[in-house]
């Protein structure tokens, strides 16, 4: 069984990264933060590794995404409110992220994004289960 997930993600500039993460009320663990990376706590088990590029370069042979030009992956986030989605993008774009897509209201569920300061897309929505079809 799985415990805990560790998404990698190159940044560019890590202290810009941290801040604008911390802007959106999130924190990182400083156990496993240095200036090579920082580890953003997302939720008890979730957690998300800002990598700066010459080290996460370390980790692969293939070259790095820019993810300003290229879809390198969509990290979707779940909230507990149609309010906290809005909230949530509001801080972020305050912070310097960007809106690639609209708003989107399915009735059962809602969502919109963010894209960090490196690009990396957040998918931000909430859920109700009970109206959710059978099959999407």
């Amino acid at each position: 069984m799985l415990r805990q997930i560790f998404v990698n993600l190159p940044v560019k500039d890590l202290n810009a990264s941290q801040a604008f993460f911390q802007a959106l009320g999130l924190s990182f663990n400083p156990q496993f933060t240095n200036e090579k990376g920082a580890c953003l706590e997302i939720a008890p088990n979730i957690f998300a590794m800002l990598l700066v590029e010459p080290f996460f370069q370390g980790f692969t042979q293939l070259p790095i995404v820019d993810a300003k030009k290229s879809t390198e992956v969509l990290i979707a986030l779940s909230c507990d409110s149609r309010a906290e989605v809005a909230e949530l993008v509001t801080k972020a774009v305050a912070a310097g992220a960007t809106t690639p897509n609209a708003p989107v209201d399915h009735g059962f569920m809602f969502q919109h994004g963010f894209a960090d300061l490196d690009g990396h897309q957040w998918e931000v929505f909430w859920m109700d289960m009970a109206q959710a079809p059978a099959q999407m």
